[in-house]
């Protein structure tokens, strides 16, 4: 029987879901995930967790933060002056920013907590810090 090695381009229907069973994300309703195992392209846990399936079995993940998108970085949390914020932005709490790094680059950043002086913005990736689970079912194994 077939399974997933290292360099194989695979097809995976996914569903992730925190520890508290909240779903973020899932392909059930599209089409699958295809990605090369071991390429890189996913979270280590995902891409460890298809490693040596066989083609169309299922089993669920649990992927500890490190091996997903890591710990939360306090040093990403920023609270800023509203002042320097464009004077025609109403952020709200949740809401994504794109803000501008020191290098010139374009990062996410999300909304944390908002007072009269102050916005407070988190450029964490938002499913850092948690636990993930992932019920997977391989689809399709090419060479």
């Amino acid at each position: 029987m077939s399974t997933a090695k290292v360099n194989d381009k695979v097809k995976v229907h996914y569903t992730g879901k925190l520890s508290s069973g909240e779903v973020f994300d899932s392909s059930v309703d599209r089409e699958p995930i295809e990605f090369v195992v071991g390429g890189g392209q996913m979270i280590k846990g995902f891409d460890d967790g298809v490693l040596g399936m066989a083609l169309n079995e299922k089993k669920t993940l649990n992927i500890p933060a490190e091996q997903a998108y890591g710990e939360s970085n306090p040093a990403l949390i920023q609270t800023l002056d509203r002042t320097q914020l464009p004077p025609d932005l109403k952020p709200e709490v949740g809401q994504t920013l794109v803000a501008g790094s020191p290098e010139g680059q374009e990062m996410h950043v999300q909304v944390t907590e908002l007072t009269e002086a102050t916005i407070t913005i988190d450029a964490n990736h938002p499913l850092a810090g948690k636990e993930l689970i992932f019920d997977i079912e391989l689809v399709e194994i090419g060479g």
